[in-house]
């Protein structure tokens, strides 16, 4: 019996943390939820004691969710790698998740500048191989690189922070990945295969 003891304990406490993650995940989707940590605690059907012994403080577990809610999106881009037609969809997906938690995107602006900019390379990092197989398959345009992901995602939080509509926010997302993916041009009016306009080239009437 002695012997089960700590094995039991490890489960225990691995169930505990799948539950303050899955119930964080839930009150970060909300806005004007004031008890934090009491309201995860009560969702996650444990004491506030039990949580502040994985979670230390608000931080911690910020940093938590983030990691466990960027793990969600690398296995869910990784799902997708061998279907370049679906990057679309894919990136859209991804911006709903950002717009549903934007109350965990707001705490994590509350970390220091360095931590920040590492989360974002590993969003980044996640999305340059699909995007790179989109790109190569006439998906996307054909000078879309990973950072220009990380403007389109700056634009979209700031939609999304812009209004308590979240299906608004949602709306916004779809119009931002169709302008980014397809530019300026409407996609029934560009030739499939052609690469984007060289303005240097428009500007000087040509090539020669």
């Amino acid at each position: 019996m002695l012997y089960g003891t700590p094995t039991a304990r490890r489960r225990d406490a691995q169930r505990n943390r799948a539950a303050i993650l899955e119930a964080a995940s839930e009150v970060l989707a909300q806005e004007g939820v004031v008890a934090l940590m009491p309201e995860i605690a009560r969702r996650a059907g444990i004491g506030q004691a039990t949580l502040y012994r994985h979670f230390a403080d608000r931080q911690a577990l910020t940093a938590a969710v983030l990691t466990y809610q960027l793990e969600i999106m690398e296995a869910r881009v990784a799902a997708c790698s061998g279907h370049p037609a679906g990057f679309r969809d894919l990136l859209r997906e991804t911006l709903h998740s950002q717009i549903e938690l934007r109350g965990l995107v707001k705490l994590v602006r509350r970390f220091d500048l360095g931590l920040q900019e590492r989360y974002r390379q590993r969003v980044i990092a996640a999305f340059a191989a699909p995007l790179g197989r989109a790109r190569e398959h006439g998906h996307v345009r054909a000078d879309l690189v990973p950072e220009d992901l990380s403007l389109l995602f700056t634009m979209v939080q700031g939609v999304a922070e812009a209004t308590d509509d979240v299906r608004a926010a949602r709306a916004a997302a779809d119009r931002a990945v169709d302008l980014v993916l397809d530019g300026v041009f409407r996609p029934d009016l560009r030739t499939p295969g052609t690469l984007p306009i060289n303005p240097a080239v428009e500007e000087h009437g040509g090539t020669g």
